[in-house]
């Protein structure tokens, strides 16, 4: 068994490793670029501009003979670990002949992603996987783990090949709503595996433990019950941890949560596959907005099954303003033509819930200046989706690796300051190894 990291090595996002014996070639995820070769922003408008061949050729697709709908004698499939887009971003470009396995909640996902981005794709010939249990692509197995972190439905995988062992890590934590996962894996996991590819998203970042998911609802419950005037809070739409977290503090101080309709989609889905509240009697502090030009966008492709499916808990702008001292809104920056028609918002409060590195990008400063504008008071308030050193230490400590690899890291340098009782091999994207 062989792999090669295509992207990866060195950087943050755009994580895709090839996996391959004489017969099978597995893909293991297929991310959009975070950046390009000198660390600047990846600019994704160039996707539209450039051919498949194009691509390729500049290192944007990995170059993969086989995966995109070329002739192979080989089996190719992809299997991709969540639903956040470095990791899945590019899979539109595989050809037909090469078969799909995620998770249940994270084909979702991706689907309601595609529709409300206006994406024309969609996936097919996919395989739904389990948690633990093993599934065969040729001569490779592969055992998906749930894991904990900011993406639902989230994996690492241990992949087994002719008596040879390889750990994918994925992206994890272990202080989000699903950290008894990590310690299920850290407690349950096959030992002694021969390569550990370890995700280091924080190192270099920060030191010390991050705060648990708990600890954002006690503080998003304190702010509620302090605040006069409407609460404004931006988040990641598919953070599902910190929906609970804010449905949990409105149920607490009696607010009402006001959440789009697209939001409305996605916990509705995922409320079959765990116990997530959605816009339903059930759940009666949820109520739904219906975002103006969203709303255009849907009806224009036909989908009113969208708009329909939670429309008896819709909300109007006008009763959002009227009683805005009880409302608790979540709202992202092409919400604001529709906020500037809701007067009460002035005076309240802004709650800043992601990775503060997105305060940098020009639509996000546009929509803070706004909200600065109509008198409102900004508060940060968030939590890594990712591991701490601690953590990471803990996992490899877990699976005593006889190898570690870095990956979804600009920090590859220093793992072996880090992990100092594990031989620590850095490799280069591109470069094939060879598990012996």
């Amino acid at each position: 068994m062989q792999f090669k990291i295509h992207r990866g090595a060195s950087e943050i996002g755009g994580s895709c490793v090839e996996i391959w014996t004489e017969t099978t070639h597995v893909v293991i995820d297929f991310g959009m670029p975070l950046v390009n070769p000198d660390k600047t922003k990846f600019d994704s408008s160039i996707l539209a501009k450039l051919s498949k061949e194009d691509l390729i050729a500049q290192g944007v697709l990995p170059d993969i003979p086989g995966l995109y709908g070329m002739k192979s004698d080989k089996e190719f499939a992809l299997v991709l670990s969540h639903a956040h887009q470095d990791h899945y971003g590019l899979a539109s470009y595989i050809g037909s002949n090469c078969k799909f396995y995620l998770g249940g909640a994270t084909h979702q996902l991706i689907e309601l992603t595609n529709i409300f981005t206006n994406q024309i794709w969609s996936i097919t010939n996919f395989h739904h996987f389990f948690r633990e249990q093993p599934f065969l692509i040729g001569d490779i197995e592969i055992t998906p783990w749930l894991m904990d972190h900011s993406a639902f439905d989230s994996y690492a995988f241990l992949i087994k090949s002719n008596g040879k062992s390889l750990f994918y890590s994925g992206d994890f934590r272990d202080h989000g709503r699903n950290a008894p996962a990590f310690e299920w894996v850290i407690n349950t996991v096959e030992k002694e595996v021969d390569f550990l590819l370890l995700e280091g998203t924080t190192i270099g970042r920060t030191n010390g433990k991050f705060l648990p998911e708990s600890a954002i609802e006690e503080q998003l419950i304190t702010l509620f019950r302090k605040n006069t005037g409407i609460n404004l809070i931006y988040t990641s739409g598919q953070n599902i941890d910190r929906l609970i977290s804010i449905y949990h503090a409105c149920k607490e101080t009696n607010k009402i949560m006001a959440i789009d309709f697209y939001l409305a989609n996605v916990l509705t889905e995922l409320a079959f596959y765990d116990d997530v509240p959605f816009p339903s009697l059930k759940y009666p502090e949820i109520r739904v907005f219906y975002p103006y030009r969203l709303s255009l966008m849907i009806r224009r492709k036909g989908m009113l099954e969208l708009l329909y499916k939670v429309r008896g808990r819709k909300i109007t702008r006008k009763e959002i303003s009227d009683d805005a001292e009880n409302m608790v809104m979540v709202v992202r920056p092409t919400m604001q033509s529709d906020l500037e028609l809701i007067p009460n918002i002035n005076g309240g409060t802004f709650i800043y819930s992601m990775w503060e590195g997105y305060l940098q990008e020009g639509k996000t400063v546009d929509f803070v200046e706004y909200l600065s504008s109509r008198g409102l008071t900004e508060h940060h308030l968030h939590t890594s989706g990712h591991a701490d050193v601690e953590t990471l230490k803990r996992l490899v400590e877990a699976l005593q690796p006889k190898t570690l690899v870095p990956i979804h890291t600009f920090e590859a340098d220093a793992y072996k300051k880090i992990f100092t009782n594990v031989h620590v091999r850095q490799v280069k994207d591109k470069e094939i190894v060879e598990i012996l």
